[in-house]
C-alpha cells in the first residue's frame, strides 16, 4: 500500500477521486453536444440542398424556347455588345456569312481559290453532264445547277470547303422516284416541271428545317443507314450506266438489280453496239490509273481532277474525226447553251402530281442535308473551324428554291468535289464563285462543241466517281461495334438493291425507329452500390467491388423520359427489383426499410409517369417501405409540384444527392433501432 501511494501524486484522496467523478460525465456529455450538432449541421445542410431543387423557378414554357431558338437563327446576339447603328448589320451578317469574313479577304486568298476554281471547273463540267443524264435531264440543266446554286451558298453559306452542285445519289433519287409518277419518255415537258417543282419544295423543307431548328429530323437516318443506303445506292447508279457504256437503246426505269440485269440480258439479244463499249472502258481505266496516281502523289491532285474533262474532250474529238456516231456510238446531240432560263413559270402546284412533289422533296430534302452537313463538318473539322448546321440548312433550302426558280435540280455538297477542292488549297467559298463563272462561260460559248460527246463518256465518268460511295471500312466498325446498327445498314443496302430507293430508305428508317421504340419503352434501371472509400455510387454488376447497403435499395431509371410508353414497364421493374430485395433482406435477418430512387437520367415526365410513381409510392407505404427520390430534373419537379405528389412523399424526401438521401434512411434506420 505505500508503495502504490508513493507512485501517486501527493493529494488527498478525495482530491484524486473527484475529478474521475465529476470530468468522465462532463466528456462524455461534450462528446455528445458535440456528435449532435454535427448531425444537426448534416441535417441542416442536407435540407438546405434539398431547398435548392424544390424552390428552383418554374422552367419557360415551349413556346418561349421555339420563339428563343428562331431568334437564336435570324438574330444571333454578339458575343461582345454592339452600339445600336450595328444592329441591323449583324442580321445581315447572320443570313449572309460573306459580308462578315469578305472584309477580310485579301489577294493571295483569291490566287489559292482561282486555282480550286478552275480545277473544281475541270471536274464539275463533264460530270454535271453526267449527272443530268442520270437524272434523266437534258445535258444542260446539270451545267444551270453548277452555276445558280453555288453563286447562292457562297453569299449564305458558312462551310469554306464544300463545292455545290448535282450529285449521284440525289439525281438518281429523282429519277428512280419521280419517272413513277410521270414517264420521262413519253412526258418529257411535265416531267422537267415536276423536277423544278419536287426542287422548290426541297429547298423549302431545307430551309424550315434550318429556321426552326429541326436539325435532328436528319438524324433519323442513322450513320448505318447512310452507309447501307449510299453503298446501294451506288451499285444501282453503276448499273444504270450499263445503258450508256453498252450503247442500248431501250433500258428499264426501274432500278432494282433483278429488272437491270434482265433489261441488259433483253437487249443484248437485239442490236447493240459493242464500240461503246471499248471506247468507255478505255478511258475509265485512265480516268482510274489518274486517280490512283493522284492518290499516291498529292502534288499531282490536279491530274484526277483534269482527268474527266480530258476525256470528254479528247473522245468528243474522237467522234468527230471519225464519224464515230455513224458507226453506232451514242452522242449527246441536243445540247442548249446560254444563261440559265426562268422557270417560274414551270412550276406546278395545282396540278395532280403536287402531292408526291411535296413527299419526294422530303426525301430529297433530308438526303441533300445529311450528304453536305457530313461533308461540311468532315472539313471544317480538318482545318478547325466551326460549321452551323442550322444555318447551312437555311442556305442550301435558300440555294434549292432559286435554284428551282432559273432552271435547276437539287443540289448539294459533292464529297468528290468538295475533295478535289480542298486538295487544290482553297481558302474561301470563293473558290464555288470561280468554278460557277467557268461553267457558265462554258454554257455561252462551247456547247455546241459538246454535240459530239459520247454517252459511254458520261458513263465512265460516273462509274469512276462510285467507288467513293462505298466505304467497306465503316460498315465493318459498325459490325464489330453494334450488331442491331450493322442490321440497319443491311436493311438500307439491300433495300435499295433489291426494291428501290424508296424501300431502301424505309426499311432503314423502321429498323431504327424499331430499335428507339425498344429502347424507350423498355429501358434499363440498375441497383447501384457504394465503392469502397468513395461517395460514389454505380451499378452493382458493372462494379463487382461496389456494396450494397443493408435496408436500403438504390435504383437508378435508365431513360430520358418517363412516359405513357415506359411507365408501367420502369414500375414493374422497380417493384421487382423490390421483392428480390426484400427475400434477400429477410434470408439475411433484415427489411428492406427505404427505396432511393435516383432519377437525375430522366429529364421530362408526362402525366403517366406520375400516375405510376403516384402507384408506385403507394405499393412500397403497403410494404412499410419509404420512398426517397434523387435529383428530380428541373422539368420532372416542376410537374411533380404541379401534380402535388411531393406533397404526398413529403418535401423532406426529395434529395439533391445519392449520399444525402442513403444518410437520411441510415438515421431512419438507426432511429427504428433505437426505438426497438
Amino acid at each position: 500500500m505505500k508503495l502504490v501511494a508513493s507512485c501517486i501524486p501527493q493529494s488527498s484522496p478525495e482530491h484524486f477521486k473527484e475529478p474521475a467523478m465529476s470530468n468522465m460525465p462532463a466528456d462524455n456529455s461534450t462528446t455528445e453536444l458535440q456528435q449532435l450538432d454535427a448531425d444537426t449541421a448534416t441535417a441542416t445542410s442536407r435540407s438546405e440542398r434539398a431547398k435548392w431543387l424544390l424552390t428552383s423557378p418554374d422552367p419557360p414554357p415551349p413556346w418561349h424556347q421555339l420563339f428563343s431558338s428562331i431568334k437564336q437563327t435570324l438574330l444571333p446576339q454578339p458575343k461582345t455588345k454592339q452600339p445600336r447603328p450595328n444592329r441591323p448589320f449583324l442580321f445581315l451578317q447572320s443570313f449572309f456569312p460573306i459580308l462578315k469574313w469578305g472584309r477580310n479577304y485579301k489577294a493571295a486568298k483569291f490566287k489559292n481559290d482561282l486555282l480550286a476554281g478552275l480545277t473544281l471547273a475541270s471536274l464539275c463540267i463533264p460530270q454535271s453532264i453526267g449527272y443530268a443524264n442520270l437524272a434523266k435531264m437534258d445535258p444542260q440543266y446539270g451545267l444551270y445547277t453548277s452555276v445558280v446554286p453555288p453563286l447562292i451558298y457562297a453569299v449564305m453559306g458558312s462551310s469554306r470547303d464544300i463545292a455545290i452542285g448535282p450529285v449521284a445519289v440525289v439525281s438518281l433519287l429523282l429519277s428512280a422516284m419521280i419517272s413513277k409518277v410521270v414517264d420521262p419518255a413519253a412526258d418529257p415537258v411535265t416531267y422537267r416541271r415536276t423536277v423544278f417543282t419536287v426542287t422548290f419544295f426541297t429547298g423549302a423543307f431545307q430551309a424550315l428545317f434550318g429556321v426552326f431548328r429541326l436539325g435532328f429530323l436528319v438524324d433519323f437516318l442513322s450513320h448505318a443507314a447512310i452507309v447501307g443506303f449510299m453503298g446501294g445506292a451506288a451499285i444501282v447508279i453503276g448499273l444504270q450506266q450499263l445503258k450508256g457504256l453498252l450503247g442500248l437503246n431501250h433500258f428499264t426505269s426501274k432500278t432494282d438489280v433483278v429488272s437491270v440485269f434482265g433489261a441488259v440480258i433483253k437487249a443484248l439479244h437485239h442490236q447493240w453496239y459493242p464500240l461503246n463499249s471499248v471506247l468507255g472502258c478505255s478511258f475509265l481505266i485512265f480516268i482510274l490509273i489518274t486517280r490512283f496516281i493522284g492518290q499516291r502523289n498529292r502534288k499531282l491532285f490536279w491530274l484526277p481532277a483534269m482527268a474527266p474533262l480530258f476525256s470528254v474532250i479528247l473522245s468528243t474529238l474522237i467522234v468527230y474525226l471519225s464519224k464515230g456516231d455513224e458507226h453506232g456510238i451514242k452522242i449527246v446531240k441536243h445540247f442548249k447553251g446560254g444563261l440559265n432560263p426562268t422557270s417560274v413559270h414551270q412550276l406546278n402546284f395545282g396540278g395532280p402530281h403536287v402531292g408526291e412533289a411535296a413527299k419526294i422533296g422530303l426525301i430529297c430534302a433530308l438526303i441533300a442535308l445529311t450528304e453536305a452537313i457530313a461533308v461540311g463538318r468532315s472539313f471544317a473539322s480538318i482545318k478547325g473551324y466551326h460549321l452551323d448546321g442550322n444555318k447551312e440548312m437555311v442556305a442550301m433550302g435558300f440555294m434549292n428554291i432559286i435554284g428551282s426558280l432559273t432552271s435547276c435540280y437539287t443540289a448539294t455538297g459533292s464529297f468528290s468535289r468538295t475533295a478535289v477542292n480542298y486538295s487544290a488549297g482553297c481558302e474561301t467559298v470563293v473558290s464555288n464563285i470561280v468554278m460557277s463563272i467557268t461553267v457558265l462561260i462554258c454554257l455561252l460559248f462551247f456547247t455546241k462543241l459538246l454535240y459530239y460527246t459520247p454517252l459511254a463518256i458520261l458513263a465512265s465518268i460516273i462509274l469512276s466517281a462510285l467507288p467513293g460511295l462505298i466505304d467497306l471500312h465503316a460498315a465493318y466498325n459498325i459490325w464489330k461495334v453494334d450488331k442491331l446498327d450493322f442490321m440497319v445498314c443491311l436493311g438500307a443496302f439491300f433495300g435499295v438493291l433489291f426494291g428501290s430507293v424508296e424501300i431502301g430508305l424505309l426499311v432503314a428508317v423502321i429498323i431504327s425507329f424499331g430499335k428507339i421504340m425498344v429502347s424507350s419503352i423498355k429501358p434499363s434501371t440498375e441497383v447501384l452500390g457504394r465503392l469502397p472509400g468513395t461517395d460514389l455510387f454505380c451499378n452493382v454488376l458493372q462494379y463487382s467491388v461496389a456494396n450494397k447497403i443493408s435496408g436500403i435499395l438504390i435504383t437508378r431509371i435508365n431513360s430520358g423520359t418517363l412516359c405513357f410508353a415506359n411507365a408501367s414497364f420502369i414500375r414493374e421493374r422497380i417493384l421487382r427489383s423490390v421483392t428480390d430485395e426484400n427475400n434477400t433482406e429477410e434470408s439475411s435477418k433484415g427489411r428492406l426499410q427505404v427505396l432511393v430512387l435516383d432519377m437525375t437520367n430522366v429529364t421530362n415526365i408526362d402525366t403517366s409517369g406520375i400516375h405510376a410513381m403516384e402507384e408506385l409510392y403507394k405499393q412500397l407505404i403497403a410494404q412499410g417501405i419509404e420512398l426517397a427520390v434523387v435529383n428530380p430534373r428541373w422539368q420532372v419537379i416542376t410537374k411533380m409540384k404541379a401534380a402535388k405528389f411531393v406533397e404526398k412523399i413529403g418535401a423532406g424526401w426529395i434529395f439533391l444527392s445519392i449520399g444525402d438521401a442513403v444518410d437520411a434512411a441510415l438515421r431512419l434506420k438507426i432511429n427504428g433501432l433505437n426505438n426497438c
